[in-house]
């Protein structure tokens, strides 16, 4: 009992110390990841923990969640437009900032090329946890946010692949490059496929199954989402990627309860992220980061002002972005939990440097995340990137329904929208449909037969579910028919 105690006693004060930690970061204008991370090495001096193979598995599922809350915030509409440089940056842009750091790395560190190319593949992608959060609410431009946001939320796969196969050649010295490559084009492609399919039968379950608890809703979509890695890493695919898909897809498909499982992915994602990079930081002993205290600085440094640059503009060649916003998506690749869970890898595999690899690479991310997060909106005003702060939408807490077949929808009227204008009492909307709220520029406001409909109004709906797809045409048009 004493040990179930201190576990939860420890589990209890991660998640506090997380909380508090958040209010904090912004203020002082760094990355809640680093406080986390700090919070944790903190606590390493009262606590003995040296489960790697625990946090690796913590880690892989807080990724899972914190992907598919990601992916279901995404709006397909914002990125299918930058999904060609995305998906450059996510691929060749990995590639080329692994050779980069990797050849630094080499010689920095008196490493191997094998052993360099890995540590430059486990520094590789940008962190979707990491940029998520430092771009979320800030008023960057909408073109350059989506194109980082789709970029930190499908590059994993190509940094876990490298990862994978730089390790599998130092152990295997005359492993084929070949079937690497080959092997490459199979994740990506199992995971993109099977990443659709779950995602559509997701949404078919979801919206048709009808549960006696609606609190369940939130749960069967997570199940969902771990149900998606689970079975695509088993038949051989890229488990990430086929989770980031397939949240995409569910987060812009009609959905019931749309508003609870957004709610329930947020709060999760937060807790994970908090357990993640608290356990991370247990891992970490300060006296041993002090030995590649000026090699981590020095790899950190190329990585941030010569590798991730030169893959950004190489992946980004020919590309409509001028060079302002390349420079800026250059400086907006955060290190986070990602690389910090792939350097465990080596650990696992009994590497000889391991230990070393390891060590570094969080020096690596603590730098990244520390000066490259907290300078993120000072370079976006230097360089004239930001926008005008949206009003936004106040938000009103919806009533859980239970066992009912009625739901409350949250509906925001596009510039397009046929409602617009219209007073409530001339909307032509199905029966037993009442608007019960509506929120404009950051205000509630109560709702009555003359209030007239606004662009940009967010409207709380109830009505049965039967009728959810014939009140979302009258508030929305044909833009209601535009699914992924």
């Amino acid at each position: 009992m004493e040990i179930i105690g201190g576990l939860l006693f420890l589990l209890s004060v991660m998640l506090i110390i997380g909380v508090l930690t958040t209010k904090f970061s912004s203020r002082l204008g760094v990355p809640s990841l680093i406080l986390f991370l700090i919070a944790g090495m903190i606590l390493n001096r009262f606590i003995f923990f040296e489960e790697v193979r625990l946090t690796q598995f913590i880690g892989t599922l807080a990724l899972i969640i914190i992907l598919f809350d990601g992916g279901t915030q995404t709006k397909w509409g914002r990125i299918r437009p930058i999904l060609v440089p995305a998906t450059s940056l996510a691929t060749l842009g990995v590639f080329i900032t692994t050779i980069v750091t990797g050849l630094a790395a080499m010689y920095i560190l008196d490493f191997s090329l094998l052993e360099g190319l890995l540590l430059g593949a486990i520094v590789g992608s940008t962190d979707a946890a990491a940029v998520f959060s430092v771009l979320g609410n800030k008023n960057f431009n909408k073109r350059l946010t989506s194109t980082l946001e789709a970029e930190s939320g499908s590059n994993d796969p190509m940094a876990v692949f490298l990862t994978v196969t730089l390790i599998e050649m130092i152990q295997i010295p005359d492993m084929s490059i070949w079937s690497a490559v080959g092997s490459f084009f199979l994740q990506m492609g199992l995971g993109l496929g099977l990443g659709l399919l779950l995602g559509k039968i997701t949404v078919v379950v979801i919206n048709n199954i009808k549960l006696d608890i609606s609190g369940l809703y939130p749960v069967l979509a997570m199940g969902s989402a771990v149900f998606t890695y689970a079975l695509t890493d088993f038949l051989g695919g890229s488990g990430l990627l086929a989770v980031y898909v397939m949240a995409v897809f569910v987060g812009n498909s009609d959905l019931t309860h749309r508003f609870s499982i957004l709610r329930f992915n947020e709060g999760f994602a937060w807790m994970m992220q908090i357990v993640m990079f608290t356990l991370l930081g247990l891992l970490v002993f300060p006296e041993q980061l002090t030995a590649v205290f000026w090699e981590g600085i020095l790899i950190a440094i190329i990585l941030m002002f010569v590798a991730r640059p030169i893959a950004v503009f190489i992946s980004m060649l020919f590309m409509k972005y001028d060079v302002k916003q390349k420079l800026f998506i250059s400086w907006a690749g955060l290190k986070g939990a990602v690389p910090i869970v792939l350097a465990t890898y080596p650990i696992l595999s009994g590497l000889e440097n391991s230990n070393l690899i390891f060590n570094t690479v969080f020096f690596v991310v603590l730098i990244s995340a520390l000066v490259q997060g907290s300078t993120l909106s000072w370079l976006a005003e230097k360089l004239g990137l930001t926008e005008e702060e949206e009003d936004g939408n106040a938000s009103i807490e919806l009533i859980n329904l239970g066992n009912t077949d009625s739901e409350i929808m949250k509906v925001t009227i596009p510039k397009r929208s046929p409602a617009i204008g219209t007073s409530l009492i001339d909307l032509e909307l199905p029966d037993a449909t009442l608007i019960i709220g509506i929120t404009r520029k950051k205000k509630l406001l109560t709702p009555t037969g003359t209030s007239i409909i606004e662009k940009g109004d967010t409207l709380f709906v109830l009505s049965d579910k039967e009728n959810r797809k014939k009140a979302k045409t009258a508030l929305l048009g044909n833009q209601n028919k535009r699914e992924l």
